[in-house]
């Protein structure tokens, strides 16, 4: 395991940053949703420090990758640490990668004095629901995420 490393990704990691994310999206059977671009990536991320992302490195070569950014809880009164996407390819998980990026970032957010870390999972993902669960994550299944797009949101807005 000493052969891993994780490393905050620089811009010019954006080309595989941009295909984790599409990994990501097949295994999640949501490509048809990826519209993100290499540009888009480095503008988001790199230049406007919209999200921050890390890599995940196996002999110096790149097995996994996380984006994260800052929330706020209102209750708490202070910001937390919200993981958008974690993601290791499959030849390479079983082998504790998730977990070390997840303690990667946990030190993050409390180095950032983050009141919570979060992040989301899909109800049909049995392998994430039951990690998650082994490293004492509570699943709150009493909140349904909602969200405005596309179309939605345009019309909301006028």
């Amino acid at each position: 395991m000493n052969e891993i490393e994780i490393k905050i990704a620089v811009k010019n990691d954006a080309p595989i940053i941009l295909e984790f994310i599409k990994k990501l999206a097949e295994y999640e059977k949501l490509t048809h949703e990826v519209t993100a671009t290499v540009d888009s990536l480095e503008k988001s991320i790199f230049e406007n420090h919209e999200a921050e992302a890390i890599i995940a490195y196996d002999k110096n070569e790149p097995v996994g990758f996380a984006i994260y950014f800052h929330n706020f809880s209102t209750f708490l009164g202070k910001k937390g640490l919200y993981l958008e996407d974690l993601f290791v390819i499959p030849e390479h998980r079983g082998r504790g990668i998730g977990k070390k990026m997840l303690r990667y970032l946990s030190r993050i957010a409390l180095e950032r004095d983050c009141g919570r870390f979060e992040w989301t999972v899909l109800d049909w993902n049995e392998p994430a629901l039951k990690f998650y669960e082994s490293i004492g994550a509570e699943l709150k299944k009493e909140w349904i995420i909602t969200r405005l797009s596309g179309k939605a949101l345009r019309e909301l807005s006028n």
